[in-house]
Parts: structure tokens; C-alpha cells; sequence
């Protein structure tokens, strides 16, 4: 996400023509698959700021998407949000409603929470990226990297300990040995890995 602040002039240049030839916005991530049905979800706090740090706001966040993700048909399949980011595992009925879902989450917060701190006009969240699911197996995986997402970044010792994250709905619908079962036969191995280093 930040590697571009790191290019020289030139570099940063050759990225912009290089994206613009592919058809690509120049800055922003691409959204190139518009037509699977499951899609993996990140949003992040500009500069990873962790201004959920507080559990009113994470429980804020996961309010106002249900709320916005309903309206819209979209299905929420897991979930999972932490200080400075969140993941949704979704089924989207058209690509372009969740975008209009994530935004009337992301603006609201970010007014609310801006007036709360005291910083007019601070930045809050960067923008979303999106992968397309296409497969059972990328879906399950998927599935687990969610749920062990509040481990990974060191906020719970446990995926249980973590109480915004849709691993207790699935424990409460379909029970321990389920998760078990999935993540034995789905394993993380490198999923995910240096996504956080950009």
C-alpha cells in the first residue's frame, strides 16, 4: 500500500504509464474481477493507524456494515475487525453495491471519530482492496486466515478470544469440531503472507 512513497520520481512515473496502459486508475488498487460472487474484503486505516483501538469502535464498524451490507443483499460469510484493519468475506449480488456499503461505513466513522478526537479533516480509513474467491478450498482458506487474523497481529492469543469476528457465529451454528475439521483440511500455509508489508 505504501511502496509508492518509497519509488524515485522515475519509478514512480513508469508505475503511473505502466497502470494506465492495463486500463487501471493510476493510483488506486484495480478491482479487475467484477463478475465471481465471493470476494475477500480488506480496509485499513490510513497509515495503519489503529483508530479502532477502542471496542466501541470496532463494535461501531461491525454495526454499521450488517446494517449497510443488508440493505444491499450482500452476504456476509466471516468477519473479522482489529484496531487498523478489517477483512469480510462476502457474497456480492453486483461488484458496485459493495463498494456503496463499505463507503457508508467508512464515512460515517470517520466524521464521528474525527470529532471525538478532535481532528477535523484527519484522514481515517484508506482505500479497500478486493480478491475474488474461486474455488471451495480458496473460500475455506479464506475462512481461516479471517478467523486467525486477531493472532497473527498478536491482539488475542486465541481465534476465540476475539469477540469481533464471526468465528464465534460459526462455533455457536456449527461447533468446535467443524472449525477444527476446516482448518485441519484447509491450512493457512502462506495465505496472506506480506500483505501487511505494503
Amino acid at each position: 500500500m505504501y511502496l509508492y512513497r518509497r519509488l524515485s520520481q522515475e519509478e514512480r512515473a513508469e508505475l503511473v504509464r505502466a497502470r494506465l496502459e492495463q486500463g487501471h486508475p493510476p493510483h488506486q488498487p484495480p478491482h479487475p474481477q467484477r463478475d465471481e460472487a465471493l470476494y475477500l474484503f480488506t480496509a485499513s486505516c490510513y497509515e495503519h493507524c489503529s483508530h479502532m483501538q477502542a471496542p466501541e469502535r470496532r463494535t461501531q464498524v461491525l454495526d454499521l456494515m450488517f446494517e449497510h451490507t443488508i440493505e444491499r443483499s450482500i452476504e456476509l460469510l466471516a468477519w473479522v475487525v482489529l484496531p487498523n484493519h478489517y477483512h469480510l468475506l462476502a457474497r456480492v449480488p453486483e461488484f458496485a453495491t459493495a463498494g456503496e456499503a463499505l463507503r457508508r461505513v467508512h464515512g460515517p466513522t470517520a466524521r464521528a471519530w474525527n470529532a471525538e478526537d478532535g481532528t477535523p479533516g484527519r484522514r481515517v480509513w484508506y482505500r479497500y482492496t478486493d480478491r475474488a474467491i474461486r474455488s471451495e478450498p480458496h473460500t475455506y482458506t479464506t475462512l481461516n486466515y479471517i478467523h486467525f487474523n486477531p493472532v497473527k497481529h498478536g491482539v488475542a492469543p486465541s481465534p476465540y478470544d476475539w469477540i469481533w469476528s464471526s468465528v464465534h457465529w460459526y462455533l455457536d451454528t456449527f461447533g468446535r469440531d467443524y472449525l477444527r475439521d476446516c482448518w485441519r483440511m484447509y491450512p493457512l500455509h502462506d495465505y496472506g503472507k506480506g500483505w501487511d508489508d505494503l
